[in-house]
């Protein structure tokens, strides 16, 4: 290697070397600076971080839906959207901040008229001024604010400034639309338009069971209902995440990702909640129309037998604008005195006591009888009264004499053993029901102050014993379950995404009401209060099948408004309670109505337990238990009087099976199903031919087939009422003759 290559491998190497050298040093400032900002400026440098990072911020989960017993979404959580367009740009970078803000400025004083004209066509209940008017407001706003005194910083500050453009929420479809027009289609920055996402409870079916569902409200608080008592469920697990400042943009990063809640499968049924809260309103409205009396309240609970589902609650109020609506959960939350209802309750204590019998004679006289310096008094005390009737005949016609005379008999010399047989029975116990506001029972302990002598007979017709209604029909219930009582439930399962994973079980409160001997006697007091030729029930009757019940009628108390008026304010409770079908109870059902002026459990409440019954009945198609679970069995419906052809067609349309006695040629015949259905295989239609020139029998008769068969007689038909015939003005078998006019009351 000569000298030449030498000295220039040499400076190569030093080249290295201060290259080396150089890197060492630049290593150990980074090392010290890094060490330096470590150990005496982290608390700087934190803050600065801050600056440009928000931490821990919540994600809201997603709300579970409430489901009805099929399966149909009752409440679901969907988001909405409050509309905003920032009228000031505000951003560090000053040239950016004036040039974004020359052309959003100019942008929409140019676009005014598209803007304002697609906006009144996404929300027609607007017109195009409105938003013009809120536009060149906000802008006017805005340029105010943007060169404002800070006190805090002492000096003029732009302060950001945003138009709220609809009066309302809008839908995710609105906000969608919004974003096509001109400026507000720009990314945010540039345009300014943005919308704040609010997740709202909606209803589907509007205000049915709004009360049992609940109240979710804006401030995602759970206020009553269920959405409150299964919060826990429903809510689920919010998420968290944080926000960087990267390369002037925010950043999101999810550190924990949100939990949807469970939807819940109530036992609500939307079809029966729609059945009863129609009937009770209708009813409502008529007493005001047909007897002058002014309904305040109306309560309906249908309850499944076997179950405890709550398959309907309806409370609907009287508002101030003459309609009914329903405000507070009052089958669950209001304590009232029960009345004749509880005469069941006592009855069935007497005689599991051993201490009355169904047959048992009891003098009620001329329907008006000193008890303890009291008059107890029968609805009957102005016509001479009941006399000597039975206990079965003292509930039929709901005898407070009669009653009230039984239990003093029995028990006035020991009345804790009363108290005592009522609470073993079930009736009055606390339910602990999940719902807020639900309450318990309250029954008088005879070893307080306030127990008297008269405390007993009146106690014994429902007075001075406040119960929830709920409670009454959970009662009632137990007896139609063949003396079990279960707890009144209104949550079957916990789903997820379509699946169960948690069931909620029956509860039961009471394995045995009473002995079987007892409950019989019960039952067949209660279908006779409905079957019985003039009893107080008889308009709960359903053609169809046969329910049981019992009437009530109580007064109430008058408050301050009355003028201290008392029981006399002319205030009552009136109720029916009871099961359907009679012979394998699938329902239970309570009808109460509070109201002033003249009004009864059998009058007012008895026609919407029988309405209510056949429409639950009809909808379902409902089977006999023991029929539905052997294969081998068959299942007949009811067939209407009414035109056979007809009726034929159906049937084999069915693939049930049939018997005629008939001829398609002796005209409309009527047919019926045989009584027995556990045996019958097939349904048998007698004729009942007409006889030449005379009167047809039409009842039992759908309007159509009436009025066919009366117009080719020649007559007019007049129709009032709606159902079936039961009755006609000129008498089947008499002569016909023509032009005269029918009356068919229907029912």
């Amino acid at each position: 290697m000569d000298t030449k290559q030498r000295k220039q491998q040499n400076r190569a190497t030093q080249r290295f070397q201060w290259i080396f050298y150089f890197m060492c040093v630049l290593g150990l400032c980074i090392l010290g600076k890094a060490l330096h900002t470590m150990l005496f400026e982290h608390e700087y440098w934190f803050a600065v971080s801050k600056r440009f990072s928000n931490e821990d911020i919540a994600i809201t989960a997603d709300r579970g839906e409430l489901l009805d017993c099929k399966g149909r979404t009752m409440v679901s959580s969907v988001p909405e959207y409050e509309l905003y367009l920032d009228i000031n740009v505000v951003d560090k970078d000053s040239v950016a901040q004036e040039k974004a803000q020359a052309w959003r400025d100019s942008a929409l004083v140019a676009s005014m008229d598209s803007i304002c004209d697609g906006l009144a066509a996404i929300f027609p209940d607007k017109k195009p001024d409105y938003f013009r008017k809120k536009l060149e407001h906000g802008i006017e706003r805005g340029r105010k604010r943007r060169n404002m005194w800070s006190e805090k910083k002492q000096a003029y500050v732009r302060k950001p400034y945003s138009c709220r453009l609809a009066p309302g929420r809008a839908t995710y479809i609105q906000y969608r639309d919004c974003q096509k027009l001109p400026v507000l289609r720009e990314k945010t920055f540039k345009g300014g338009f943005h919308g704040k996402e609010i997740m709202m409870r909606k209803k589907p079916y509007g205000s049915l069971a709004t009360r049992t569902l609940g109240i979710y409200d804006d401030s995602a608080r759970a206020r009553n209902g269920i959405e409150l008592a299964y919060d826990s469920i429903l809510r689920g697990i919010d998420g968290r995440m944080h926000r960087n400042k990267v390369r002037n943009k925010r950043v999101s990063f999810i550190d924990q990702f949100p939990e949807s809640g469970h939807d819940l499968m109530t036992t609500i049924d939307v079809d029966i909640q729609d059945v009863a809260e129609k009937a009770i309103v209708a009813q409502m409205h008529n007493m005001r129309e047909k007897t002058g009396a002014t309904a305040e309240l109306g309560m309906v609970i249908v309850m499944e037998a076997a179950t405890g589902d709550v398959k309907a609650l309806v409370n609907m109020s009287l508002c101030g604008d003459g309609q009914y609506y329903e405000i507070r959960n009052n089958a669950l939350s209001d304590r009232m005195e029960p009345g004749s209802t509880f005469k069941t309750a006592s009855i069935m204590a007497a005689i599991e006591d051993g201490r009355t019998t169904k047959t048992t004679m009891v003098q009620t006289g001329c329907g008006l009888k000193k008890m303890y310096g009291r008059n107890m008094k029968d609805v009957s005390y102005t016509s001479g009264g009941y006399g000597l009737i039975d206990v079965k005949k003292i509930m039929q016609k709901s005898s407070n004499v009669g009653v009230s005379t039984v239990i003093d008999d029995a028990y006035k010399g020991d009345p804790e053993n009363f108290v005592k047989a009522i609470l073993r029975e079930g009736m009055g116990i606390p339910l602990g029901l999940p719902i807020a506001g639900a309450v318990d029972p309250l029954i008088k302990d005879p070893k307080s102050k306030h127990w008297y002598k008269t405390t007993l007979p009146w106690m014994s017709i429902g007075y001075e014993t406040l119960l929830p209604p709920i409670s009454t029909c959970t009662f009632y219930n137990g007896i139609a379950n063949g003396g079990k009582m279960v707890k009144p439930r209104f949550v079957k399962a916990e789903i997820v995404d379509g699946k169960v994973v948690k069931e909620f079980p029956v509860e039961v409160l009471r394995e045995k009401m009473c002995s079987k001997e007892t409950l019989a006697d019960i039952q067949e007091i209660l279908e006779s209060v409905v079957s019985a030729e003039k009893a107080t029930g008889n308009r709960a009757a359903c053609p169809q099948f046969k329910v049981s019940g019992k009437t009530g009628t109580a007064q109430i108390a008058g408050n301050k408004n009355d003028g201290g008026k008392g029981y006399s304010s002319g205030r009552h409770l009136v109720t029916f309670c009871g099961y359907f079908p009679s012979d394998a109870p699938k329902y239970t059902c309570l009808v109460a109505i509070k109201a002033i002026g003249p009004c009864g459990g059998g009058t007012s409440c008895a026609p919407v337990f029988s309405q209510i019954a056949q429409c639950v009945m009809a909808n379902g198609v409902h089977r006999i238990a023991e029929l539905a679970s052997d294969s081998t069995s068959h299942y007949l419906p009811y067939v209407w009087n009414g035109n056979m052809t007809e009726t034929v067609s159906v049937l084999k349309q069915l693939g049930i099976n049939y018997q005629s006695t008939w001829a398609a040629s002796t005209g409309t015949l009527w047919g019926q199903a045989n009584d027995d259905q556990r045996t019958k295989k097939q349904i048998t239609l007698t004729a009942t031919p007409t006889p030449k020139n005379k009167v047809p029998d039409v009842k039992g008769m759908g309007a159509r087939d009436a009025v066919f068969t009366l117009q080719q007689c020649g007559f007019k038909v007049k129709i009032e009422g709606a159902g079936h015939v039961v009755d006609q003005s000129i008498e089947p078998g008499s002569d016909i003759k023509k032009g005269l006019t029918v009356n068919l009351t229907m029912g």
